[in-house]
């Protein structure tokens, strides 16, 4: 049996909340250029960490269809976001372990306006480990 482990798939990194909407089914709301960058789907269920405040909640994806630098919590999470706080968007997949060792994740960094400034495919290094 091959061992299953999750790994970052890809993060939007350090992007700021521009709106807080509780008046809404739920969601994070991100310009179709950050889904597109981070490749993400629309409804894809993702990991948002407020560096702000500290705290972690999961939602999915909704795709804003215009070039904006809008980055919207809805529903009951926006209790746990304001505007101009920082967050990372991270989703994660299930790899075999032997998939691993040559995974690379997708980050994408934003500016203060949630503008890509680079994107990175990361190289997953392990070491080898030594017993003590």
């Amino acid at each position: 049996m091959d061992i299953m482990r999750k790994m970052l798939a890809a993060k939007i990194h350090r992007a700021t909340v521009t709106q807080a909407n509780v008046d809404y089914e739920g969601s994070i709301a991100l310009s179709y250029k950050l889904v597109e960058a981070a490749q993400l789907l629309p409804y894809e269920a993702v990991q948002v960490w407020n560096i702000t405040s500290g705290s972690r909640f999961e939602t999915y994806t909704i795709v804003n269809p215009e070039d904006t630098k809008d980055i919207c919590v809805n529903g009951a999470a926006a209790h746990l976001v304001k505007p101009g706080d920082l967050v990372i968007i991270a989703r994660f997949v299930w790899l075999a372990e032997g998939e691993c060792k040559n995974f690379q994740p997708r980050i994408v960094f934003v500016d203060a306006d949630n503008k890509i400034k680079t994107i990175q495919n990361t190289e997953t290094k392990i070491k080898q480990l030594t017993p003590h």
